[in-house]
């Protein structure tokens, strides 16, 4: 699988390139805990270190360098996600940008990205019918797209006029039997139903991209010109796995700062490490940006799929779970 991938992107010109593992400071995800260590010198100085929960900012400084479109298959490591079957801490990451580009040609990458791996993997297959877990799934083009306003609509009964509007979500959460109180924000209000009432509809006989996320949850990504209530990305989901978080990434200096500053608060609201912003990254974007799409997906989800097993762990030489067992099993 991990071959398959390499050629296609070799094959359609990306460059791949090894960033590195030791950082001075991570990106600024709030909702992601980091693995912090300590780099030590001879001449007894020292400094904090952090490992990569993903190589994001590094690679967008390529980017920004001239590089030109290019992929990473690498590890990342992500702390304090507990155990599950969709998550490990150290895991394998692909992330690659395509420019120029947007998040609609990282769409159409993706579907010809898993076309390719499912021939490779299976070479005597006349179809692209993926088998999994009993059911099969459709890998043909073209795949589903629906925006986050219409699946609200569509799997929740929620008008774009209630999507977007505070009062009126934690409102509806509370009419649909949610506990809500008083401190419930709108976020809190929107993940609660996205998890409950629309991802289960997702990917259920062929992949779903979900695009068009309301602005409060662009991340990285730029808004839409035609309407900036609302950011230029989507998740990929198939078979109960979100297998992708992409953009049309935000190019803007000034506006990355600012996004990356209420991350960072965020963080210390929410009890996660803190740490300071990595003026590196910022300063590249200064120096200009190319128009480009970029995603980062999880390896071990999509072997997962690919191998028929319905936990990552299965497709992991060295598991957590074998490297330090549950004390409490």
């Amino acid at each position: 699988m991990i071959d398959a991938i390499r050629a296609y992107f070799k094959s359609n010109g990306f460059h791949e390139v090894e960033t590195l593992k030791l950082l001075p400071q991570p990106s600024t995800e709030p909702f992601l805990e980091v693995f912090e260590t300590q780099l030590k010198f001879a001449d007894g100085s020292n400094y904090r270190a952090f490992l990569p929960t993903s190589p994001e900012f590094a690679l967008k400084k390529l980017l920004a360098a001239g590089l030109g479109s290019c992929f990473e298959i690498c590890k990342s490591f992500r702390n304090g996600e507990g155990r599950s079957s969709k998550h490990n801490p150290e895991f394998t990451i692909l992330e690659w940008y395509h420019t120029p580009g947007d998040y609609r040609t990282v769409m159409d990458d993706t579907e010809k990205l898993f076309q390719a791996i499912y021939r490779a993997v299976f070479l005597k297959a006349k179809d692209l019918m993926l088998k999994y877990q009993g059911k099969t799934y459709n890998l043909s083009s073209p795949w589903e797209r629906i925006s986050v306003a219409d699946a609200f609509q569509k799997y929740a009964d929620i008008d774009l006029t209630t999507l977007l509007s505070k009062t009126a979500l934690v409102s509806a959460l509370t009419k649909k039997g949610y506990h809500t109180n008083k401190k419930t924000t709108w976020e809190e209000a929107f993940n609660q139903i996205m998890f409950n009432e629309i991802e289960p509809h997702l990917g259920q006989t062929k992949p779903t991209f979900l695009y068009d996320y309301p602005a409060s949850q662009a991340a990285l990504a730029q808004k839409k010109k035609s309407d900036p209530r609302f950011a230029e990305r989507f998740e990929l989901f198939l078979a109960g796995f979100e297998l992708g978080n992409a953009f049309s990434e935000l190019a803007d200096a000034k506006e990355q700062r600012e996004r990356c500053e209420r991350d960072l608060e965020e963080r210390r609201t929410l009890g996660k490490t803190v740490y300071g912003l990595d003026e590196d990254f910022i300063a590249a974007l200064e120096s200009g940006f190319p128009p480009t799409g970029g995603i980062a997906m999880g390896v071990d989800r999509i072997a997962a799929l690919f191998a028929d097993v319905p936990n990552i762990q299965d497709v992991l030489f060295f598991p957590i779970d074998d490297l330090f067992p549950p004390k409490n099993p």
